[in-house]
């Protein structure tokens, strides 16, 4: 019977998308101190810079890739470039969203696009990119980070609730996928609760933070889920505050 064992990434090397602040930097942490090289990608160039520099003065490996994970050109060159420097991406981690909160009576259509190009074509398209170069070598790990309004939703939160609904059906896919294509691949969506993060505290300050849970809970269960031995597979994950009102 296999059991896991402390997580050892040396040799490895990760892509987190909105890599930069939040749960995002998070997980690039904890990545970089189990001992990957960690590709923080995010459209906020300075703080990516400065997660970098704090993760390489701490003896990490860690670098900065502009990426707007809405452009699939973009994608594409990122991959090119790795295919170019003959590296390979063992873990993908698609933490990039946004989110506006308005009523649909209010929604613009730009508002809409922006909010599912983010959070749900974003991740298909790093999927695409990713898998079939995973599936060629045998092996790699790809997690999305889910929320509870994949499962249920709430006013206000239309496109956002739509577009976590979707990327958590594709989730779901590729798992199927890659167990007929290729077993030395993992997939894994998460279903984080609200964080005590900028995503939540930007848009609503007065925020109860005892509602909220540390980004550092979600990043530990990213984590878990790469240590899982390889003859099994944690599909998906819930991970909320005990006082989480958005779920079950």
């Amino acid at each position: 019977m296999g059991s896991s064992a402390p997580l050892d990434l040396r040799g490895k090397q990760a892509l987190v998308t909105g890599g930069a602040r939040g749960l995002g930097a998070a997980i690039s942490r904890r990545l970089a101190t189990a001992g990957a090289t960690v590709l923080v990608a995010d459209v906020r160039q300075d703080l990516a810079q400065e997660l970098c520099g704090d993760v390489t003065a701490s003896g990490g490996q860690a670098r900065y890739v502009e990426l707007d994970v809405r452009e699939p050109a973009q994608i594409a060159e990122v991959f090119r470039g790795l295919d170019g420097a003959s590296q390979e991406l063992d873990i993908l981690v698609n933490c990039a969203a946004v989110d506006v909160s308005k009523s649909a009576e209010h929604l613009t259509a730009d508002e809409v696009t922006r909010v599912v190009s983010t959070n749900l074509l974003g991740p298909m398209y790093l999927c695409l990119e990713s898998y079939r170069r995973m599936v060629a070598r045998g092996g790699g790990h790809i997690v999305n980070i889910l929320s509870t309004a994949a499962n249920r939703t709430w006013t206000e939160a239309g496109p956002y609730s739509a577009s976590k609904s979707g990327l958590r059906a594709f989730t779901h896919t590729l798992f199927k996928e890659a167990q007929r294509d290729c077993l030395g691949i993992g997939i894994t969506g998460i279903i984080a609760g609200g964080m005590e993060t900028a995503f939540i505290m930007d848009r609503f300050p007065d925020t109860d933070v005892s509602m909220l849970q540390s980004p550092d809970i979600v990043a530990d269960t990213v984590m878990y889920t790469l240590a899982v031995p390889g003859g099994s597979s944690v599909p998906e994950v819930v991970v909320v505050p005990r006082k989480e009102p958005s779920w079950p």
